[in-house]
């Protein structure tokens, strides 16, 4: 695939643009980032054709449901690893009641890593230094179940160092990005002169099977969720005239809310992974964000009083209502989730991987403003737990 700043792949050109802020000492930054995307483009607009035929299904009941979800998500395009030939080799993907886990998984597993190499390697590219200067990985991934798992296997496709520090993040779903970036943040702080290439990596391949009116839930899977991946390099001090810093990691959160274990459900079986997602979860999401958002704000004395719009807002796009609702709540100006709702409209809910590219879309905004936008701002993602992820950003 092309990794040039005009494909879908890849990240936008910005080699050694000096910064407008001067970075924090000892703060984490983002370096460089990249993405990968798999071959297969579903325009939304066909999906609900394709979908019914790939799974043998003639339900009509099941057909209108498909296409009602379908219009109110507001995606427009996906990107898919699961193809004709994967479902002409595997037939049994599509067949009810059929112990798949293994077929998925010999699937899965070598098509995240794929995905990871290459958004890393784009995002190499754009940090403009070697493999070799990489000393720590963060894995991160919901889609693959293998040891050794997909950290090794990625270090060793890309040539890292056999000293590389390996961490993996394994089934944190849709706030496993954000995860990875305190993770990665928390090592790169600790450890001077650290760089750290942060990868997350996700296939819809375990939850792919045909609809059934038992199972709600499915029809809601195929109608949000994409595949793909997404790399970012992470370090403090930044070389001047090597790297470019555009994003300071200032202060990281995470929280659950007591009681919501069940609201967002996931079971490993023998046809791969079943999901529930209850009716609630926008609600229990829209009760609690502002009080969330307001101990990060407070973790910087230069914010006190900030209006909600005179920041930023990188969210991760769940879903419309999630995005609706959060705006409501927090009396966000219409342009505020821009980013957050084209990144939904372009890829879908690509898990772990799409709050970087609502960050690729803002670092786009930004870098077309005369004074750059806000310097100040908030990156958020929600997953099982149900788990709020946070941090406070500083774009330069």
């Amino acid at each position: 695939m092309s990794h040039n700043n005009k494909n879908v792949n890849g990240a936008s050109n910005h080699f050694f643009q000096p910064s407008r802020r001067v970075p924090t000492p000892g703060k984490a930054t983002i370096l460089a980032m990249g993405k990968a995307l798999p071959p297969q483009l579903v325009p939304q607009d066909c999906l609900v054709e394709g979908y019914m035929r790939d799974t043998n299904c003639k339900d009509l009941r099941i057909k209108e449901k498909l296409e009602r979800l379908c219009k109110t998500t507001t995606v427009k395009t996906r990107y898919t690893v699961m193809s004709k030939e994967i479902l002409e080799k595997y037939p049994e993907l599509a067949t009810e009641g059929t112990p798949t886990i293994n077929q998925r998984l010999e699937i899965a597993n070598p098509a995240v890593v794929e995905m990871a190499k290459e958004a890393s390697l784009v995002c190499i590219k754009e940090w403009g230094r070697t493999v070799d200067e990489i000393t720590h990985i963060v894995y991160v991934s919901s889609s693959e179940i293998r040891l050794p798992g997909g950290d090794l296997h990625l270090s060793t496709e890309l040539g890292l160092r056999s000293d590389v520090g390996r961490v993996m993040l394994y089934f944190l779903g849709c706030y496993g990005g954000v995860t990875g970036l305190r993770v990665a943040k928390d090592i790169a702080e600790n450890n001077p002169g650290s760089r750290v290439l942060l990868t997350t990596s996700e296939t819809t391949i375990l939850g792919f099977r045909p609809p059934n009116n038992a199972r709600p839930y499915d029809l809601v899977g195929a109608a949000l969720f994409g595949d793909g991946a997404a790399a970012v390099i992470i370090g403090t001090e930044p070389i001047v005239g090597t790297e470019s810093p555009f994003i300071e990691l200032n202060f990281a959160m995470q929280q659950f809310l007591p009681g919501t274990k069940n609201v967002i459900d996931g079971r490993l079986t023998d046809e791969g992974i079943n999901f529930k997602l209850g009716r609630d979860l926008p609600e229990k999401i829209q009760d609690n964000i502002e009080e969330f958002c307001k101990k990060l704000i407070a973790k910087n004395d230069e914010l006190k009083g900030s209006n909600y719009n005179d920041l930023f807002w990188a969210v991760h796009p769940g879903g419309p209502a999630i995005l609706d609702r959060l705006e409501k709540t927090m009396k966000l100006q219409n342009e505020k989730l821009n980013c957050s709702r084209k990144a939904l409209m372009d890829f879908g809910n690509v898990s772990s991987n799409t709050i970087f590219y609502v960050i690729e879309n803002m670092r786009e905004e930004m870098k077309n403003k005369k004074d750059g936008g806000e310097e100040w701002g908030l990156a958020l993602a929600f997953g099982p737990g149900i788990t709020f992820e946070g941090i406070l950003l500083r774009s330069l």
